[in-house]
This record gives C-alpha cells, structure tokens and sequence, in this order.
C-alpha cells in the first residue's frame, strides 16, 4: 500500500472530503508533485491489474479545451497525465495520495464543439511495449542485467529512474548473449521474470522490480461491514481457471552454455491447490536464455509460482475508496453479519489482483481479488 498517514487511514472511515487532480506534463517527469498545467475533473478511473503488461490505464473526462493544434495539452503526441486523489481535512491541509503518470492516447469528444473531452491513457509501459527495434539487436553476455534493463527502458525514456529491490540480481551479469530481434518489452519483462522478481511503472512513474509478496504478510487494510466499516457489496466465486501449482523453470542454450532447470510446487499443507493434492498436478512451463544457473532457475520459478497462489477462492469488494491500495497489497475482509453464522467466513485474508479507483467522490472502488493462503514453496525433483 502506498504511503499515508494514520490519519488519513481514520478519516476514510468517517465523514470525508475527497479532492481530485490532474496535471498535464509536456516535459518526462517523475515523483509525486510533477510541474504543468492543472485541468479540471469531471470523473472517470484508473485501472491497475497486477496481471496485465500495462499495470495502470486512465479514463478521466474533463471540461479542458479539445486540442486543435499538435502541442495543445490534450493533443496525443507525447504529453502525461498525472493523477492523485486525497482528502481535503477541512483546515486547509490536503493529503494526496499519487495514482501516476499516463500517456494520453486518445481524446474524444460526443458533443461538439463544447462538450466534455474524454481521455484515454495508459501508464509509461505503453512507451516501452510501442517502441520496437528497427533491426535485430544483440546484447553482450558481460552485461549486467541492471545494464540491459537501463538500456531497453532509457533509449524509450532517456531520463528514466530504475529501482531494483536487490543490488544482487541486479548486478548479476547476463552469462550468455542475448538476442532480440524485434520487440523490445518481452526482452525486458522476460529479464525480469527470470529473476523471481515483477517489474513495472509505479504511481511515481519509477521502473520498480521487486521480489513478488509473500501471502502470509499482514493486511495493509481492512474492508468491512458495519459501524465505521467500509464494505458496501461482495460476490465471490471459485474457479479452477488460470490456476497452477507446480512451475518448471528452464535455460535456453542458445550457446555452449548448458541448460538448467529446476521446479518449484506449492507444497503448504493448507493450501486446496497444493501439489500432491486433491487438485491434481497443474504444471506451468517457463524457458528463458537468461537463466544460467540452478538458483536463478529456482528464483524464476518460485516467483512466477508467487503470482498465482491463493487462487481459486476470489471475492468481488465494493468499498468506501482508499486510494492508497494497490495489486498485490494483502486486505482482511470481513464478511457481513449474515455470513458469520460460518465461523471460517468472518474474516479471511485476500491479495489485490485489480483494483478501480474512481475520480468522483460518489463511485465506490471495485477491488477483485484473491483468497491468501500460508505460503509453502519447494524445490523438488521432477520424480517426486
């Protein structure tokens, strides 16, 4: 969850005054106070999946002027959008909490010539996804993988921050050269996985590559019914879609350089889609020339196996908008009255999948997410 105060954390549960912003940027910018032109909000949402190769997308109407020229702020040739919503506590201080930076991919407008404009944008991902090579390209194995990642992200974005939560894995150095030959975001993103981490544009407009969370963390937040509670609705389904408990993680020898592999099961005793159990065997199969070794092979796998456990027991939340939550933050949610005559539904701990948040104070934020289990990951050997 990002950053905010305990105070802010209260007044959510109370009587609460929202405020929204945008700012257009025409300089890359990045942090939480960018420079540029404020523009009024009328409503719309931004969108995050922890699943998605764009993590964040942005729909926000505006009663800013259409653009009629290539350099007018809502014209899509390279300008940002960036968002943030807070709370106004009434004694002229504001608490803002920042949702990030969007290219502006499409104005529209249903009314001319005065009609509100609608804007369609996309996180910092896009840049990267959109700008592939002209010819093929071939990397240096002496290269660190921190090189290869500052390289594929600032020819995109010269000024571009990189994070990496590991200086390890990071200057690790890439054992084999690497060849790409047209697309520039699956070099990146492959990279990424075969180091057991998730790397994506954050609401900084940061490149953050992190290890995926552990499920067995405390709840960053509590969604709840009743008395200062902030549920208002839930469903909930289960589903074998999508689900699987046992990672094979392989080298690419595209060189003399033998190929590795190891597995790597979700072995926890209480977790229903275990392997060994009743779930039966369910193998997801990952190769990437950037594992070289047995534990980067491990790493690979235990973090691709990381993004899928605790499925397939998901619930839908409506609930008072905390703008702070994001994908892979773990909430407690607390079931309504009615469903605690089941003692082991009355409170259970989820992980965020996706989460809307709106940019009008009416909407509720929609949370999609997916029951936590203890985590439990082995290293095994394929005649187990």
């Amino acid at each position: 969850m990002r950053a905010v105060s305990q105070r802010f954390l209260r007044a959510l549960r109370g009587s609460q005054t929202a405020v929204f912003e945008a700012v257009i940027c025409d300089t890359f910018q990045t942090g939480v106070n960018p420079t540029g032109t404020t523009i009024p909000i009328i409503g719309g949402d931004v969108v995050s999946s922890a699943a998605a190769d764009i993590r964040s997308t942005l729909s926000l109407t505006t009663s800013g002027p259409w653009p009629r020229n290539a350099d007018d702020l809502l014209a899509p040739y390279g300008n940002e959008v960036y968002v943030r919503r807070g709370l106004d506590y009434g004694n002229g201080t504001k608490e803002w909490v920042g949702l990030g930076y969007y290219r502006i991919n499409k104005p529209s407008q249903e009314e001319v010539p005065g009609g509100d404009v609608e804007i369609e944008g996309t996180d910092r991902s896009a840049g990267i996804i959109d700008a592939r090579f002209l010819t093929p390209r071939q990397f240096p194995s002496t290269w660190t993988r921190e090189q290869l990642v500052h390289t594929l992200i600032t020819e995109v974005y010269p000024t571009a921050i990189i994070e990496w939560d590991d200086s390890g894995a990071a200057a690790t150095t890439l054992g084999r050269n690497i060849v790409a030959e047209r697309d520039r975001f699956p070099v990146l993103k492959d990279l990424v996985t075969s180091v057991g981490k998730i790397g994506y544009f954050d609401h900084r407009g940061i490149f953050v590559i992190k290890t995926p969370p552990e499920l067995n963390g405390p709840p960053a937040w509590t969604v709840d019914a009743g008395h200062e509670g902030v549920l208002i609705g839930m469903s909930r389904e289960i589903t074998r879609e999508g689900i699987y408990n046992v990672v094979v993680a392989s080298g690419e020898a595209t060189d003399t350089t033998p190929p590795v592999t190891a597995i790597v099961a979700d072995v926890s005793p209480t977790s229903p889609t275990r392997y060994g159990g009743p779930f039966g065997p369910v193998p997801r199969f990952y190769t990437s020339a950037f594992i070289t070794t047995k534990p980067q092979a491990v790493a690979a796998a235990t973090g691709l196996l990381r993004t899928s456990l605790g499925l397939p027991y998901q619930v839908d939340v409506t609930s008072i908008a905390n703008p702070a939550l994001e994908p892979d933050d773990v909430i407690a949610v607390k079931y309504p009255r009615a469903a605690q005559l089941f003692k082991s539904l009355r409170t259970e701990a989820h992980i965020v999948d996706s989460i809307t948040i709106p940019l009008d104070p009416e909407t509720a934020v929609s949370i999609q997410t997916r029951k936590q289990y203890g985590e439990s990951l082995g290293d095994i050997t394929d005649d187990q």
